[in-house]
Formats: C-alpha cells, sequence, structure tokens
C-alpha cells in the first residue's frame, strides 16, 4: 500500500476481534518504534506491553477507553534520558513519544492490525498501577489488535477541514 492510502484509510480501531498478533507482527510494530527518529536520538521510549488478564484488566482501571482489545502498547519516555530544548527549558519527550507512537500506529495498519491512540487515561494511576519509576513519564495507550468482523471507522473519519484552513504560506 502506498503511504497517502494507508494514512487514509487507516482509523481509530474501537472493536476487536479474538484473534491474537503474532509475534513476528509485534516485533515489526515493536522494531518501526527503535527506529523512530528521537530528539538528538536520545531514545528516550519505554513502551510496555501489556497482554496478560491481569495486567489488561490493570489498564482498564486506568481508561474506559480500552475497548476490551487483546493487547494494549503503554507508550512512556524517561524525563531522564530526553531531551530538554536550551531556548525554553521543554522536555521534548511527549514529541519523542508521539513520535514513536505514530510509527507504530503505521506500522501496524500497513500489517492490517487497528490501533486507536488513547490519551484519556489517568496518568498517574497508571504510573502507581503498573509501578513505573518517576523519571518514567506515560503518554498515551495503544489497544491493539485485528478489527473485529464488524469494525468500521467512526462517522467522523473522514470529515477533514479543507487545507486552506490548516495550510499557510508566509502569512505569519
Amino acid at each position: 500500500m502506498d503511504f497517502a492510502k494507508l494514512a487514509q484509510e487507516r482509523y481509530s480501531l474501537r472493536k476487536f476481534s479474538d484473534k491474537p498478533i503474532e509475534k513476528e507482527k509485534l516485533d515489526l510494530i515493536l522494531k518501526a518504534a527503535q527506529i523512530s527518529p528521537t530528539a538528538c536520538n536520545n531514545q528516550p521510549q519505554r513502551i510496555l506491553v501489556i497482554e496478560s488478564d491481569e495486567a489488561l484488566e490493570k489498564v482498564r482501571k486506568c481508561t474506559v477507553n480500552h475497548f476490551d482489545a487483546p493487547m494494549v502498547i503503554l507508550i512512556c519516555y524517561d524525563s531522564n534520558e530526553s531531551w530538554v530544548c536550551p531556548f525554553n527549558k521543554e522536555n521534548e519527550g511527549i514529541v519523542d513519544a508521539s513520535i514513536v507512537t505514530t510509527h507504530m500506529v503505521l506500522q501496524a495498519a500497513d500489517l492490517g492490525i487497528g490501533t486507536t491512540w488513547v490519551g484519556y487515561f489517568d496518568r498517574t494511576l497508571t504510573s502507581e498501577i503498573f509501578d513505573l519509576p518517576e523519571n518514567i513519564v506515560p503518554v498515551a495507550l495503544l489497544p491493539i489488535g485485528y478489527p473485529a468482523d464488524d469494525a468500521k471507522p467512526n462517522p467522523l473519519h473522514d470529515k477533514k477541514l479543507p487545507i486552506e484552513k490548516t495550510v499557510f504560506y508566509n502569512k505569519f
């Protein structure tokens, strides 16, 4: 699939089948995370693959947006390893984790595997439940798996603003 088609057809999956993700495909998705660009190539991403029933139950305590996925990937960054911009002193770990998550989402879609990027979760509770050290900062939950037979995109999936509303040339 070419990239434009992949990006257009990929949607946030909210209905998963029970079919497990093959190890080879999961490895490709995690490899996409590994090769993602990060600020100064510091590679601060820290990724937790959540697949046991017990661990998935912990996710359900942190968010209602788990969609009963057979697996969830928790994407974090290590604040001790992420680059800090010298101009504004902002830690760029959230940007790095977002790039990593995007690469995983697109690789999964290319493999026929669905995902939903979840930002609506209790980060403090997630850190506590998964016993994350203070320097490991949760950014996204990624429910992941094969689409159920009757899965379909949200009705708003194809509703996009005209490009003239979001792209400007030399106006500022």
